[in-house]
């Protein structure tokens, strides 16, 4: 089993010191939430609370994913970084691929990409990408990160073009490539984001939730992959879980196929500033990797 730490919505200046404290403390990952804007109004619900308030957002920091990547892996040697996840599908998919591939590149492969649909309409309108047929979107913009950010993409007589419903372009060459390949791991509760995680990624991320619709999903999960003849080892999965606050918990977290438990010791969907000290933080984390992480290992 392996643990990642996850911290969203403090203060931009903790991140730094958090991914430091966590590598030293012995987490595997750290995740990086991504989060593009804010509307002043709304419809729209969160997916992801029981309430589906979207009122926690408002007035919290939020780095550009990709760049506090850029930052967090800096600061760090061996942490690995997991988006949780990035909206992908309203991005230019080839700068996507650009941006992923350099960070892999600069840090020795320490990026699993976590990607997923934004559940805002407002973010498509925003960014000028037609809310409409998002998922076949989502499909097509994969598609051209796995086949830019490929290992073989670094010969230089390697080239990569795409003829799609909503992305077309001539055969191209993006230098340095990955000298693994990046994962790319689906977020979403949906049967489709599930068959999009099989079929097209290297993992799955939950999102939270109760321990009877994270059961659910990880049979759906596992049918799926059997209706798909997906026999894959490194396939991922990681998992929001309370299961994963004791021993007993994450063994039994460990037989039902999880891979990855995704920690944190706050509830971030609270409204206004999270008022918590850096110094807390840092002791909440350090305590769960003595107490379980250490003890998991064994």
């Amino acid at each position: 089993m392996r643990f990642t730490y996850a911290e969203a919505m403090t203060q931009a200046d903790y991140y730094g010191p958090l991914a430091q404290a966590a590598e030293a403390a012995g987490y595997t990952s750290m995740t990086v939430a991504d989060s593009l804007i804010y509307p002043e109004e709304s419809d729209s619900t969160y997916p992801y609370t029981d309430t589906g308030d979207r009122e926690f957002l408002q007035g919290k920091e939020f780095i550009e994913a990709f760049i506090l990547c850029a930052h967090l892996f800096a600061v760090t040697e061996t942490l690995r970084l997991t988006p949780f996840v990035v909206k992908l599908p309203v991005r230019p998919p080839v700068l996507a691929a650009k941006q992923a591939s350099s960070l892999a590149f600069l840090s020795g492969n320490r990026l699993g990409l976590g990607v997923g649909l934004s559940p805002w309409p407002e973010d498509f309108a925003a960014l000028g990408v037609d809310w409409k047929r998002r998922g076949k979107r989502m499909d097509e913009c994969m598609d051209i990160l796995r086949g830019l950010t490929d290992p073989s993409a670094d010969d230089v007589n390697s080239f990569f073009g795409y003829d799609g419903e909503f992305y077309q372009f001539t055969p191209l060459q993006q230098r340095p490539a990955p000298t693994e390949k990046i994962p790319l791991l689906v977020g979403g509760h949906a049967d489709a984001a599930l068959r999009r995680a099989v079929l097209k990624g290297d993992g799955w991320m939950h999102a939270g939730g109760d321990g009877e619709e994270l059961d659910r999903l990880l049979v759906r999960l596992a049918e799926i992959r059997r209706e798909e003849g997906d026999t894959r080892d490194d396939f991922e999965v990681h998992v929001i879980s309370y299961d994963a606050y004791d021993l007993d918990g994450v063994k039994r977290l460990e037989d039902k196929g999880v891979t990855d438990c995704i920690v944190g010791f706050r509830d971030p969907y609270v409204k206004g500033p999270d008022t918590e000290p850096l110094e807390k933080k840092i002791k909440h984390l350090e305590w769960y990797a003595e107490n379980i992480i250490a003890k998991a290992a064994g």
